[in-house]
Protein backbone atom coordinates (compact mmCIF):
# COMPACT_ATOMS: atom_id res chain seq x y z
CA UNK A 1 0.00 0.00 0.00
CA UNK A 2 1.19 3.51 -1.01
CA UNK A 3 0.12 7.08 -0.26
CA UNK A 4 -1.72 6.88 -3.40
CA UNK A 5 -3.70 4.02 -2.15
CA UNK A 6 -3.79 5.59 1.80
CA UNK A 7 -5.65 8.74 -0.39
CA UNK A 8 -7.72 6.98 -2.17
CA UNK A 9 -9.37 5.03 1.27
CA UNK A 10 -9.08 8.60 3.36
CA UNK A 11 -11.38 10.19 0.11
CA UNK A 12 -13.50 6.85 0.69
CA UNK A 13 -14.07 7.17 4.08
CA UNK A 14 -14.97 10.33 3.79
CA UNK A 15 -17.66 9.78 0.91
CA UNK A 16 -18.15 6.47 -0.48
CA UNK A 17 -20.65 7.08 -3.29
CA UNK A 18 -17.48 9.26 -5.31
CA UNK A 19 -17.13 8.79 -8.75
CA UNK A 20 -14.21 7.05 -10.49
CA UNK A 21 -14.13 10.44 -12.17
CA UNK A 22 -13.87 12.98 -8.95
CA UNK A 23 -11.64 10.32 -6.92
CA UNK A 24 -9.35 9.62 -9.77
CA UNK A 25 -9.20 13.38 -9.91
CA UNK A 26 -9.21 14.23 -5.81
CA UNK A 27 -5.81 11.70 -5.81
CA UNK A 28 -3.79 12.75 -8.97
CA UNK A 29 -4.85 9.76 -11.25
CA UNK A 30 -6.95 8.93 -14.35
CA UNK A 31 -9.39 7.03 -14.51
CA UNK A 32 -8.71 3.12 -15.14
CA UNK A 33 -5.80 3.06 -12.71
CA UNK A 34 -7.84 4.45 -9.68
CA UNK A 35 -10.58 2.33 -10.94
CA UNK A 36 -7.85 -0.80 -10.49
CA UNK A 37 -6.38 0.28 -7.09
CA UNK A 38 -10.07 0.51 -5.38
CA UNK A 39 -10.65 -3.05 -6.92
CA UNK A 40 -7.11 -4.42 -5.61
CA UNK A 41 -8.14 -2.60 -2.25
CA UNK A 42 -11.46 -4.04 -1.82
CA UNK A 43 -10.15 -7.67 -2.75
CA UNK A 44 -7.26 -7.67 -0.64
CA UNK A 45 -9.68 -6.52 2.27
CA UNK A 46 -8.95 -2.82 2.79
CA UNK A 47 -12.23 -1.85 1.87
CA UNK A 48 -14.40 -4.10 3.77
CA UNK A 49 -17.83 -2.68 1.91
CA UNK A 50 -20.00 0.35 1.13
CA UNK A 51 -23.10 1.51 3.45
CA UNK A 52 -25.34 4.44 4.35
CA UNK A 53 -24.91 6.15 7.70
CA UNK A 54 -28.35 6.69 9.08
CA UNK A 55 -29.25 9.70 11.35
CA UNK A 56 -30.37 7.57 14.67
CA UNK A 57 -31.29 10.45 16.30
CA UNK A 58 -33.56 11.50 13.09
CA UNK A 59 -35.20 8.06 13.91
CA UNK A 60 -35.94 8.39 16.99
CA UNK A 61 -32.71 6.94 18.79
CA UNK A 62 -31.63 9.82 20.47
CA UNK A 63 -30.30 8.44 23.26
CA UNK A 64 -26.66 6.85 23.84
CA UNK A 65 -25.56 4.72 26.77
CA UNK A 66 -22.25 3.02 27.54
CA UNK A 67 -22.68 -0.13 29.40
CA UNK A 68 -19.64 -1.52 31.40
CA UNK A 69 -20.29 -5.50 31.47
CA UNK A 70 -18.42 -7.42 33.89
CA UNK A 71 -18.81 -11.56 33.23
CA UNK A 72 -19.27 -13.97 36.07
CA UNK A 73 -16.70 -16.01 34.10
CA UNK A 74 -14.57 -15.29 31.17
CA UNK A 75 -13.53 -19.04 29.58
CA UNK A 76 -13.62 -19.45 25.83
CA UNK A 77 -17.29 -21.12 25.86
CA UNK A 78 -18.52 -18.04 28.04
CA UNK A 79 -17.36 -15.28 26.63
CA UNK A 80 -18.43 -17.35 22.98
CA UNK A 81 -22.14 -17.39 24.02
CA UNK A 82 -21.93 -13.66 25.16
CA UNK A 83 -20.63 -12.56 22.16
CA UNK A 84 -23.00 -14.35 19.92
CA UNK A 85 -25.82 -13.16 22.10
CA UNK A 86 -25.07 -9.69 22.20
CA UNK A 87 -25.57 -10.01 18.30
CA UNK A 88 -28.59 -10.06 18.34
CA UNK A 89 -29.93 -7.38 20.40
CA UNK A 90 -30.03 -4.15 17.26
CA UNK A 91 -30.19 -1.66 19.99
CA UNK A 92 -26.45 -2.47 21.08
CA UNK A 93 -24.57 -0.35 18.50
CA UNK A 94 -21.00 -1.40 19.26
CA UNK A 95 -19.85 -4.41 22.00
CA UNK A 96 -15.87 -4.18 22.71
CA UNK A 97 -14.19 -6.75 24.57
CA UNK A 98 -11.83 -5.00 26.84
CA UNK A 99 -8.54 -5.42 29.05
CA UNK A 100 -8.95 -3.89 32.48
CA UNK A 101 -11.68 -3.94 35.59
CA UNK A 102 -14.58 -4.77 32.99
CA UNK A 103 -14.90 -7.82 30.06
CA UNK A 104 -16.89 -5.47 27.62
CA UNK A 105 -18.18 -2.00 26.72
CA UNK A 106 -21.06 -1.76 24.94
CA UNK A 107 -22.93 1.54 23.17
CA UNK A 108 -27.10 1.06 23.41
CA UNK A 109 -29.01 3.37 21.36
CA UNK A 110 -32.16 4.05 22.38
CA UNK A 111 -35.30 6.54 21.78
CA UNK A 112 -35.14 7.82 25.47
CA UNK A 113 -34.02 6.53 29.13
CA UNK A 114 -37.23 4.42 29.68
CA UNK A 115 -36.60 2.49 26.58
CA UNK A 116 -33.01 2.03 27.68
CA UNK A 117 -33.90 1.06 31.40
CA UNK A 118 -36.40 -1.73 29.36
CA UNK A 119 -33.48 -2.91 27.31
CA UNK A 120 -30.99 -3.36 29.91
CA UNK A 121 -33.57 -5.10 32.17
CA UNK A 122 -35.10 -7.10 29.43
CA UNK A 123 -32.07 -7.59 27.15
CA UNK A 124 -29.10 -6.88 28.61
CA UNK A 125 -28.88 -8.09 32.00
CA UNK A 126 -30.37 -11.47 30.66
CA UNK A 127 -27.51 -11.79 28.63
CA UNK A 128 -25.44 -15.21 29.05
CA UNK A 129 -22.66 -14.97 31.98
CA UNK A 130 -23.53 -11.42 33.22
CA UNK A 131 -22.04 -10.72 37.03
CA UNK A 132 -22.39 -7.24 36.89
CA UNK A 133 -23.13 -3.80 34.64
CA UNK A 134 -22.77 -0.29 35.11
CA UNK A 135 -24.32 2.41 32.86
CA UNK A 136 -23.06 5.92 31.98
CA UNK A 137 -25.66 8.26 29.80
CA UNK A 138 -23.86 9.91 27.02
CA UNK A 139 -24.03 13.75 27.20
CA UNK A 140 -22.68 14.90 23.68
CA UNK A 141 -21.02 12.52 20.96
CA UNK A 142 -18.35 15.14 20.47
CA UNK A 143 -15.78 12.76 17.82
CA UNK A 144 -17.07 9.96 16.59
CA UNK A 145 -16.05 7.68 13.55
CA UNK A 146 -18.69 9.00 11.56
CA UNK A 147 -18.84 12.63 12.76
Amino acid sequence: MDKIDQRILQELEINGRLSIVDLAARVNLTNTPCSERVKRLEKNGYIKGYCAIVDKERMGLALVTVVQVSLAATAEQSLGRFNDAVRNIPEIESCLMVAGSFDYLLTVRTRDITHFRDILGEKINKLPGIHQTSSFTVMEIVKSPIS
